[in-house]
């Protein structure tokens, strides 16, 4: 996608939705050099936000930038703008994703669910403890946050394995090798996996992308989902854990959010659910991510972290 002229560029006018604090706003207009003002405007103008309303989805839309990773939801939520440059916010996302990864496979390396339900009972038993070194982790997707995950995994000399829609051109930072999305090489390689972990986007090729033959392809692994809760065949997955080849889940996403009591993510077996925190962005990083855009923009480049609108991601 092309970015828009750096001479539109210096004349737009700065949005920013309600979202928004305002330390953050303050930022926007030190970058910009310009007052930030809320609602429509006439001419071209930037928009910074979560959600972008109706009403702005306009021809005069040159850039929306987007205070969250996943875009998912507003390309849902109706046609882009032809020509509107969309970027969005990963700031240290794939640091913290990596880092809550690794603390669940580490704690279940050391018993911590099992050790946690003991004190509960007031109970001194010993428990086994293994060692992540020479497991395999699968890790879905090779992208900023899946290469982060694989570094942080791989440090810890744990064998990586990332599965990608296509073949890359050269092997992504952190994985030992990648391998083709629904080849035989990924079957084999979550047969052999100690932790599948997904770090997916939602698109048209994603939704539902972990059902029945996925779950049926593993030996007992443990399922970490840290990318979206629509990737997951939840009906799937709770036949994949009562059967045993998955042997436990942990999700960080949803389908629905948030998850309502009765929700049916809350009675899977051997299953914990975090209210989608693994990566949680901070003010900072809205900031960073924002101002290399800007400077990209505004030299006629395209900014690294420009959303594909047609991929979704």
């Amino acid at each position: 996608m092309e970015p828009p002229h750096p001479g539109t560029l210096a004349r737009a006018r700065l949005l920013t939705s309600p979202s928004v604090g305002p330390a953050v706003v303050r930022e926007l207009e030190r970058i910009t050099g310009r007052p930030a003002g809320p609602g429509h405007t006439t001419g071209p103008f930037v928009y910074v936000g979560d959600t972008l309303p109706k009403a702005l989805r306009t021809p005069e839309l040159l850039w929306f930038h987007s205070v969250n990773a996943g875009t998912d939801a507003l390309l849902a939520a109706g046609p882009w703008p032809e020509g509107a440059l969309l970027t969005r916010t990963v700031g240290r996302m794939g640091e913290r994703i990596a880092q809550y990864t690794l603390a669940w496979v580490l704690a279940e390396c050391q018993s911590v669910p099992e050790h946690t339900a003991q004190h509960a009972r007031a109970e001194w038993r010993r428990l086994p403890s293994e060692l992540a070194a020479g497991r395999t982790a699968v890790i879905h997707g090779t992208g900023h946050i899946g290469s982060a995950v694989a570094v942080l995994l791989r440090a810890c000399s744990v064998r990586t394995v990332g599965v990608s829609r296509t073949a890359p051109g050269a092997l992504p930072k952190g994985f030992d090798r990648v391998v083709t999305s629904g080849s035989r090489e990924e079957t084999a390689a979550l047969a052999d996996a100690r932790w599948v972990v997904s770090t997916l986007p939602l698109t048209g090729a994603t939704e539902g992308f972990f059902g029945g033959a996925r779950f049926d392809a593993m030996r007992g692994a443990t399922f970490v989902n840290v990318g979206r809760g629509a990737t997951v065949d939840t009906a799937a997955l709770e036949t994949a854990l009562r059967g045993g080849s998955v042997r436990r889940a942990v999700l960080d996403v949803l389908p629905e959010e948030p998850a309502g009591p009765g929700d049916r993510a809350w009675r899977l077996p051997r299953t914990v659910i975090t209210s989608h925190s693994a990566g949680i962005t901070a003010d900072e990083d809205v900031v960073a991510d924002f101002e290399a855009c800007w400077d990209a923009v505004a030299e006629g480049r395209t900014p690294a972290l420009t959303v594909d609108t047609r991929r979704g991601y």
